[in-house]
């Protein structure tokens, strides 16, 4: 099994130790985005919707650092601290995936880091 780890700068920086996404094999995990700016290692937005806007810019840049692309993701995770912004967070989102979106799950949860609104993780094949 292959591991290889991947890191941008055009995504914001792990809070924590862990990596912001690992290629194993022809798999790739990225780690949950949240919506910081890498320019200004802010959470800029402050509706669900910019939220979402970031933390989808977050996560394409994460992929194409890995070698993968938005349009490769299988499966997404994605962690609301409000479950009745859904529908806001659901429209941003079928913005990006458009075509053949992935499969997905959506969760509220109690609080998220930086106290965001939205987060993402997902799992995508390679190019």
């Amino acid at each position: 099994m292959s591991r290889k780890v991947v890191s941008t700068t055009n995504a914001p920086a792990a809070l924590g130790p862990y990596s912001q996404a690992i290629v194993s094999d022809n798999t790739v995990y990225v780690s949950g985005q949240i919506p910081i700016n890498p320019a200004s290692g802010e959470i800029e937005a402050k509706d669900i919707t910019g939220q979402t806007e970031q933390v989808l810019k977050n996560l394409e840049a994460v992929l194409v650092a890995s070698g993968s692309s938005i349009a490769n993701v299988v499966k997404t995770t994605c962690f609301l601290d409000d479950i009745n912004e859904w529908p806001a967070m659901n429209d941003v989102y079928a913005k990006v995936f458009h075509t053949s979106p992935p499969a997905r799950s959506a969760f509220e949860v109690g609080k998220l880091p930086k106290n965001a609104k939205v987060e993402i993780e997902a799992i995508a094949k390679l190019n």
